[in-house]
């Protein structure tokens, strides 16, 4: 009998994995894979074709089959769940925690979805499914696990150990368990150290912390992650209007929303209009990366008419061609730094933080000092290294001086005026304060070279 290999992620597997579901050998593909990470199991369908990936799917329990689910990229979940039978992807819910599974359902139609919940067999799933499926799927509501552990005031520990062990049948992960009065509304925490070390017939009430910091249905996810990180919380619970305890929140969760905020900031400041993954197809990426490309060439051609409008000017005084470069690059730049400073100050919102009129200043005097000495710097290399005029090297240096005031102040003053707008700061830091950059620098250096060198 040939002996099974271990699952391991390689390309030599990914090879024997394809020539086993050509063959229809679900013995090997089952043994493979028996107690290997779901995290590498998703990688590795992920490069096989779509039917492959289901079918491999379709061998494996359900429970493995959901937990690998889980871990795909939104793309690629919708297309093997749009593959499945509603039975097959019922079954697979099943055995999902209810967040899990409304992130899944939530990417189908309204009859599909109800369709797919109709066919569940846990009645309680069902229930709580329907309850989240009420939240705005980027709140507290929407990411919450109705799955968790509580335990009434009233209970003896002896009670609540009975309690712990049929309620965690359906918890995967036990952090806390959450202490609540006859109303159901959140008291506090009581950790299952406490519970083990206590005598059988100690009360709740009595050995619960009442420090608990919970957070309502209808907070954003944003400000969730922020408090989860600030405190280190493993979870949160989320309460309703009337302090009920109504969910939960684990941190695998928020380090979800942590990834899609940085790739969302990334790809806003590097210029892509949509949310793209290298293995989408050309067209898609290409039509993300479009947009502000073209707002780059239009932002170059104006450029252009500025230095045409000019033309006069560097006719008469050929060297100003010559820094064109230095005084653009140099703009941007600085823009660049600004802006990032402001933006990540933005991402981590404190009582502390500075007002927009202190930021402002700050950004002010730095940008005083870096453009006295940049400019104090280019002005002594235009005159002792290049060899020319006072005047001129006096023009340049104080065209550099009043590009990176300028420079500094876009650079600021932008993602400050777009977060105001609700719109994703991280876009100053991109192709839209560079190109802005460019034409204020070659405006303001031509401006300064016109006064100065009389043209």
């Amino acid at each position: 009998m040939e002996q099974i290999k271990i699952f391991e992620l390689s390309k030599e597997y990914l090879e024997q994995l394809r020539q086993a579901i050509e063959a229809e050998d679900k013995v090997f593909i089952k043994e493979s894979m028996e107690g290997a990470n779901e995290a590498d199991v998703a990688a590795l369908l992920d490069e096989l074709p779509m039917q492959e990936a289901l079918y491999v799917l379709r061998v494996l329990d359900d429970e493995l089959a959901a937990d690998i689910l889980i871990e795909f990229d939104e793309d690629d979940q919708y297309k093997i769940i749009t593959a499945m039978e509603q039975t097959e992807l019922a079954a697979l819910i099943d055995h999902m925690d209810s967040d899990d599974a409304v992130d899944i359902l939530n990417q189908l139609g309204v009859n599909e979805r109800e369709d797919v919940i109709s066919h569940l067999q846990e009645k309680e799933k069902s229930a709580h499914i329907l309850d989240l499926l009420r939240y705005d799927e980027d709140s507290a509501g929407g990411l919450m696990a109705k799955e968790f552990i509580k335990a009434n005031q009233n209970w003896t520990v002896v009670q609540t150990i009975n309690e712990i062990r049929r309620q965690a049948e359906n918890v995967e992960k036990i952090y806390s368990i959450y202490v609540v009065d006859n109303k159901e509304r959140l008291l506090g925490r009581v950790s299952l150290k406490r519970i083990i070390l206590s005598s059988a017939d100690t009360k709740i009430a009595d050995i619960f912390e009442d420090d608990q910091i919970s957070v309502p249905t209808n907070m954003r996810q944003e400000e969730i992650a922020e408090i989860m990180r600030k405190y280190d919380l493993e979870s949160i619970p989320v309460v309703n209007v009337k302090n009920k305890l109504v969910g939960r929140i684990t941190i695998d969760d928020i380090l979800d929303v942590i990834r899609e905020q940085s790739e969302e900031d990334i790809q806003a400041m590097t210029g892509l209009s949509d949310d793209v993954e290298e293995s989408d197809s050309i067209f898609r990426i290409a039509k993300a990366r479009l947009p502000w490309l073209l707002i780059g060439v239009i932002g170059g051609l104006m450029g252009a008419g500025i230095i045409d409008f000019f033309e006069d000017g560097l006719q008469k005084v050929i060297a100003l061609a010559s820094f064109i470069p230095l005084v653009a690059a140099t703009g941007g730049n600085v823009g660049i730094q600004s802006s990032s400073l402001v933006v990540q100050t933005l991402a981590a919102k404190s009582i502390f933080s500075d007002t927009p009129w202190q930021r402002f200043v700050k950004g002010f005097l730095i940008a005083l000092v870096n453009g006295i000495v940049l400019g104090g710097f280019v002005l002594a290399v235009v005159v002792l290294v290049y060899k020319h005029e006072f005047i001129f090297g006096v023009t340049i240096g104080l065209a550099m001086f009043c590009v990176v005031l300028m420079a500094s102040f876009m650079g600021t003053i932008t993602p400050i005026v777009l977060n105001r707008m609700g719109v994703n700061p991280a876009l100053a830091s991109g192709p839209f304060i560079t190109t802005a950059n460019d034409l204020l620098g070659l405006a303001v250096y031509f401006g300064v070279a016109m006064l100065l060198l009389n043209l």
